[in-house]
């Protein structure tokens, strides 16, 4: 990596880590912040908050692929800079909120400005080689697990000094960041790359048509769909599970999702590049399905909390699939398709964000119920989710099947 791309690798690193803040900072603080507006009312809140992680992740699902379109159009620059700006004032705006709905007007601003995840990937496609884009992806995921770990602390530890002390924070870092990247982050994708807007690839129907336009890219986002479902069940279940299992309070369960988002970063910041290296894409993308459906398992069947802590390190290895997907995906596009390509990526991911609350907890809910008079399994969403992962290696390695080996089964 050259010394001039530093800087703007810093900055993408960062503006990551603060999408991924915007949503766990919300974590510890939200519910109780909807709880007021409430009157107390916490079984009323708490359908509001669900509405609310909805609308999230439905934004996402809509303006993913808008945010990827753009930025092949006018550039990376200028859309990842506008839309840090948006999401710094728009944590103002929640910080500030004087009823419910400005509140909800905050989460779908929110839902929008963070999709700047999308044209912030389409940069490490069009500055780094093929050959170190895995790499690249990696710093992206070590970003999310970072992201992870200080969102819900800073979440917790500030939200217990004044409930919207949170807000305040991470609209102080985003716009310092915003203000940062004005000054250290150049232009990635060059006019004679860019191409003209075209509405159809704006919609998120018409940026997932460009994942038909080649068998392993479609394989490859089928796999995606079925990766991202089954990432759904912590945020879905997890906290649920953890108390109804062990009887762990908000520090206990907050320390070890700490734990999960550092395994995480650990794995993608440190480990992707020798083991990409060293065994490449593709048996690292099937490492990290394997180790992901292993470590869910372990979750699942935790009888005491040694196993789920077995569980954590073994599920960070899911740390080696994202990176390795994207590097697989990127050498199927041209330059100018990048952004769209992240667009329909992250469309996937909003579908999951929609899907897997509802199917995880509702599955939680059955094998703790009524279901429980046949067989009493709390861990079943987890095991519902390694299912999906072993599906999905199937899928990942039959998409990913060298060319020669499919002419030699043609012939």
């Amino acid at each position: 990596m050259t010394g001039s791309r530093r800087p703007a690798i810093t900055f993408i690193f960062i503006t990551v880590v603060l999408d991924v803040l915007a949503l766990g900072v919300m974590l510890p603080v939200l519910p109780e912040l909807i709880k007021e507006f409430m009157g107390g009312n916490t079984a009323r809140a708490a359908e509001i908050f669900g509405v609310f992680g909805t609308v999230w992740a439905g934004m996402q699902f809509v303006f993913s692929p808008v945010m990827g379109v753009l930025s092949d159009r006018f550039g990376r620059r200028p859309v990842i800079l506008i839309s840090n700006f948006a999401l710094g004032f728009d944590y103002l705006v929640m910080a500030l909120a004087p009823s419910l709905w400005w509140l909800f007007l905050g989460r779908v601003v929110s839902g929008i400005a963070g999709a700047s995840f999308t044209p912030a990937s389409a940069y490490i496609a069009d500055i780094l080689p093929r050959e170190k884009r895995a790499h690249g992806y990696g710093i992206i995921g070590a970003a999310w697990g970072l992201g992870f770990v200080l969102g819900p602390a800073m979440g917790g530890i500030l939200g217990s000094i004044a409930i919207r002390l949170p807000f305040y924070a991470a609209a102080a870092l985003t716009l310092l960041n915003a203000m940062y990247g004005l000054f250290v982050l150049p232009e990635s994708l060059p006019p004679e790359r860019r191409r003209p807007i075209d509405f159809r690839r704006a919609s998120p129907v018409g940026s997932l048509k460009l994942l038909r336009t080649h068998r392993e890219l479609f394989g490859l986002a089928t796999v995606n769909f079925l990766y991202y479902l089954a990432h759904q069940v912590l945020p879905s279940v997890y906290v649920l599970y953890v108390a109804y299992r062990y009887g762990w309070g908000d520090r206990t369960v907050g320390l070890t999702l700490a734990a999960v988002g550092l395994a995480t970063a650990i794995v993608q910041g440190g480990l992707v590049r020798p083991v990409v290296a060293a065994v490449g894409e593709r048996r690292a993308l099937m490492l990290g399905l394997a180790g992901g459906a292993v470590g869910l398992i372990l979750f699942g069947l935790a009888a005491t909390p040694w196993v789920l802590g077995a569980g954590i390190v073994v599920s960070a290895t899911m740390g080696f699939y994202g990176p390795s997907v994207q590097g697989l995906m990127t050498r199927r596009v041209s330059p100018s398709e990048q952004g769209q390509l992240q667009g329909a990526n992250s469309s996937i991911t909003g579908i999951t964000g929609m899907l897997g609350p509802g199917l995880f907890s509702v599955t939680f809910a059955y094998f703790i119920g009524s279901g429980a008079k046949h067989w009493h399994l709390p861990g079943a969403p987890f095991l519902l989710a390694a299912l999906c992962l072993i599906v999905a290696m199937g899928v990942a390695w039959r998409a990913t099947r060298p060319a020669e080996a499919e002419a030699l089964e043609a012939a």
